[in-house]
């Protein structure tokens, strides 16, 4: 994804050494297309700034920043319920705690391996300093799949990956969280068994903790309320606002569930959600309470949806769903989700905003459509903030011993939200790329980060 046009021969020199410096990402990494792809992403947008500020050069600022501090990878041995000895692959990826302990989710999904936890570790540097929170950037998981299985099996799995991943995090090193597959119920049995391994009741050491153990208010809407917090902003920007827009939200996880309510609060019509197997559209709206209902509390597929509402209509494969006509499309499933051709589709639709749920579920080429389409595009460093800004909002409350109310955990969310798309708007036009939200977060995210390292030293 091409952002800097060669212009001056400061420019054609940073170029050069951005693309050296992917070069040598790939050969160390080989066959990491989801790494590569990530940094490839944050390497073009750093171009001019590499022009204008020679000592992260010097400093070897690039080449640090893209091998992660420590990878992780571990056997993760589990019993099922007919007795049988299943074995899974764990990871924890630290990949930078330049302004703070490591802080990123834990995903259980069959698709994890090193190369995703990679890209989302390395994406999670730049969202978390965009935050303004003292939070370092890491990922972890397992390719369990908690789907399907009991609940003695979830605990017995993670049980075990808690046995090993307790040996490398804490309340001041590395802070997990959920992310796909792993939920309250997840994060329950790992806090319980870290308890028990380490003997005294560290709350700080995990964030979307339940209420009764040291979670915070506002946790569970915080990603999908901070994406609509900060899709508003970029409304706001154009002179427009969600009252009376048509938005196709994709997934119907956390994240999707409260950007739509949050959405809909706001005025939207949100007329379409998915899930791995279909899409769901209501031409009236999507009834947030069944969706709630069917996903929350009796977990079952989205296609259920259409025997409540006779009047929606379901279609297998969920990546058709950006098909449907949308004035703003929310992409909150997984990353990757929408290609070139279904940008085009969504561009020869009419939409003029995209902001990100999701982890990068755009494609390189996705968003080039966007940029070249003037259509106003909000990346998920930036607009999906607000998961981990609240996860630190946590920590702080368990650090103090203090629970915050719902209104002020929320009154700080937005506060946060509208701070990451002030400083990406301004970053952008400082560095000649005005209007760029892609461009501007990902250099925000950086300055922070480099600095801190420059005035580290080589460690």
């Amino acid at each position: 994804m091409a952002i800097t046009t060669q212009t001056t021969p400061e420019l054609q020199t940073a170029q050069q050494y951005v693309n050296d410096v992917y070069e040598t990402v790939k050969k160390r990494n080989p066959g990491e297309s989801e790494f590569h792809q990530a940094v490839k992403e944050i390497l073009d947008s750093l171009v001019p700034v590499f022009a204008k500020n020679p000592k992260y050069k010097s400093n070897a600022i690039l080449e640090r920043i893209v091998e992660p501090e420590r990878l992780i990878t571990f056997r993760v041995p589990w019993i099922d319920d007919q007795g049988n000895v299943q074995v899974n692959r764990g990871f924890r990826v630290q990949f930078n705690s330049a302004i703070g302990p490591y802080k990123g989710g834990l995903r259980f999904h069959p698709s994890v391996n090193a190369s995703i936890i990679k890209f989302l570790g390395f994406e999670q540097i730049f969202k978390n300093s965009l935050t303004g929170q003292p939070i370092g950037g890491g990922k972890g998981g397992s390719d369990f799949d908690p789907k399907g299985k009991s609940d003695n099996e979830v605990m017995k799995f993670t049980q075990s990956f808690m046995t090993e991943l307790s040996k490398y995090i804490g309340p001041d090193t590395d802070v997990p969280a959920g992310d796909i597959g792993v939920g309250a119920r997840e994060i329950g049995y790992m806090f319980g068994q870290y308890k028990r391994l380490r003997g005294g009741n560290e709350a700080g050491v995990l964030t979307g903790k339940g209420l009764t153990y040291g979670g915070s208010l506002t946790r569970t809407e915080a990603t999908g309320y901070g994406l609509v917090y900060f899709m508003d902003e970029m409304l706001k920007t154009k002179g427009e606002s969600f009252a009376g827009k048509t938005v196709v939200v994709s997934g119907s996880g956390n994240v999707s569930i409260y950007a739509i309510e949050k959405a809909q609060q706001l005025g939207a019509k949100v007329v379409a959600c998915s899930d791995s197997n279909g899409y769901v559209y209501d031409k009236n709206g999507i009834d947030l309470d069944t969706v709630k209902r069917l996903k929350e509390v009796e977990r079952k597929r989205i296609k259920e949806y259409v025997s409540e509402h006779p009047s929606a209509e379901y279609y297998e494969g969920c990546e058709n769903i950006w098909n449907i006509p949308c004035d703003i499309a929310l992409p909150c499933a997984t990353q990757n989700e929408i290609n070139e051709e279904a940008a085009k589709t969504l561009v020869a639709n009419g939409v003029k905003f995209v902001a990100e749920g999701a982890n990068m579920p755009s494609t390189l080429e996705a968003i080039e459509v966007y940029l070249s389409n003037d259509v106003y595009f909000g990346p998920a460093k930036a607009a999906n903030a607000g998961g981990v800004a609240v996860s630190a909002l946590e920590m702080a409350q368990n650090s103090a011993r203090l629970a915050w109310t719902f209104e002020e955990v929320d009154a700080k969310l937005q506060d946060i939200m509208k701070n990451i798309y002030r400083n990406s708007v301004n970053a952008a036009a400082e560095y000649g790329h005005a209007g760029n939200l892609v461009v501007g977060s990902n250099i925000a995210g950086f300055l922070k980060v480099a600095d801190t390292m420059v005035a580290h030293g080589v460690v």
